[in-house]
């Protein structure tokens, strides 16, 4: 069992982002209600310096704006709809982002010891609430199994730091799945992919947080980008084509977690390479789980069958 972080990031990068959503339908689409999660947060880590979304055709009627689901850092939403007939949309998103490391002084070993942790975050009448908590409970696409659990224990044996112990859950995540392109969907039960141990980065995160949740330890999923050669060297990355996705742990004073601003207390985790992310990995959007921040998604009226295409392409314009 490892007690060492993978390497993060040492150097500050200014990154280019550019993502393409294009929806072709074989009839016309008369009505359409569309929500996007495609701007890239910003905090003391992560400056956002441009942003640009381009929508073909013009919609009717756009706005922004943010949940209220009582987290800070909260991803910025955008709302648009359509009144008039089309058989093709496009969704442009570019952006430009500063990105500073934020764990390349992680001390895993150093973490509280799991089990006390999580013991000290179950419900007792009268304590302080903890909005952090909320993120223990199971959610739509991360229900509570039994199999996760028994599958996460070899990880968390008694009094191991909480840090370490996710470290090595991590590991095996990477080690025992097959990262397999369109081998599954978003409706692709998490019992199934436990039970086939083949998926994509989306799979591999709800994994992991679903195996953290049983064991009462907050995990939360989060959506962005990452640069397909991490700036931090090793192997290239999986998942860079696209939207990529991993996880949060909530551990709070461990040395090299952040300390201060929105991101404090959480410790980036990416199992589907095994690394915790350095400043390739943009941070887009954070929630319980896939369906809180869906890149794009809509209802519509008509348009029959439909096809969609994504593309993807992170770039550094300059290392600060």
């Amino acid at each position: 069992m490892s007690g060492e972080a993978p390497p993060a990031g040492a150097a500050a990068l200014l990154l280019e982002v550019q993502h393409e959503t294009r929806y072709t339908y074989s009839a016309p689409v008369s009505l359409a209600h569309h929500l996007a999660h495609l701007q890239p947060l910003q905090d003391e880590h992560q400056t956002l310096l441009a942003f640009d979304l381009d929508i073909e055709p013009a919609p009717g009627r756009t706005a922004a704006g943010q949940p209220a689901r009582g987290t800070v850092d909260a991803p910025v939403q955008r709302f648009f709809s359509f009144v008039q007939p089309h058989r093709l949309l496009r969704v442009r998103a570019h952006s430009r982002v500063r990105v500073l490391p934020r764990f390349e002084d992680l001390l895993p070993a150093a973490s509280p010891a799991w089990d006390g942790w999580a013991a000290s975050l179950r419900y007792s009448p009268g304590a302080p609430y903890r909005p952090e908590v909320e993120f223990s409970y199971p959610s739509h696409f991360v229900p509570r199994l039994q199999a996760l659990r028994s599958y996460a224990e070899p990880s968390f044996p008694a009094g191991l730091p909480v840090a370490q112990a996710a470290l090595d859950l991590m590991r095996r995540i990477h080690a025992d799945f097959s990262y397999e392109a369109d081998s599954t969907s978003i409706d692709t039960p998490l019992s199934q992919v436990l039970e086939h141990r083949h998926g994509v980065c989306q799979d591999f995160a709800h994994l992991m947080i679903g195996a953290l949740r049983m064991l009462g330890l907050p995990a939360r999923y989060v959506s962005g980008y990452l640069l397909t050669e991490p700036p931090e060297g090793g192997p290239a990355l999986v998942g860079a084509d696209a939207t990529h996705a991993w996880v949060q742990l909530w551990c709070p004073g461990t040395p090299g977690v952040p300390s201060t601003g929105p991101a404090a207390g959480w410790l980036d985790l990416d199992p589907t390479n095994n690394r915790v992310p350095g400043a390739g990995h943009v941070r887009l959007a954070i929630g319980r789980d896939y369906g809180d921040v869906t890149p794009l998604r809509g209802v519509i009226r008509g348009g029959g069958r439909h096809s969609m295409e994504v593309g993807v392409h992170t770039r550094v314009l300059q290392a600060a």
